[in-house]
């Protein structure tokens, strides 16, 4: 059994400090995320490439809406974090929701029965 924790991490989307290529880096929910902002939508995901530990938001998010690592170009879905460059890694990735009251990412958190 599991829930989700929603933590607030800006007012509003033009609030985060978004980069050129439409990434920034930050600390919520006492994890390190890449976030994305691609297509209208925020996406989050961890901030390091699970193949060499490259940090995404160094990277660029290409016109399919996957984000490219910085170091050898492996290419992660934004919505899935399925690995489209064929190499096999998952990107771990994170919900968020944009309310009227502010951005906000989810972390799943575990419920044991016992």
């Amino acid at each position: 059994m599991s829930t989700v924790r929603w933590v607030r991490i800006a007012s509003t989307v033009e609030e985060l400090p978004f980069g050129p290529e439409g990434l920034t880096e930050l600390e919520a929910g006492g994890k390190h995320l890449c976030l994305a902002l691609n297509g209208g939508h925020v996406y989050a995901c961890a901030h390091k490439c699970p193949h060499a530990g490259g940090h995404l938001a160094e990277g660029y998010t290409d016109a399919m809406g996957n984000i490219v690592c910085p170091l050898h170009r492996y290419k992660f879905s934004l919505a899935t974090g399925r690995n489209t460059s064929g190499e096999g890694y998952f990107l771990r990735t994170y919900p968020v929701e944009v309310r009227p009251d502010g951005v906000y990412v989810g972390f799943e958190e575990k419920k044991w029965l016992w």
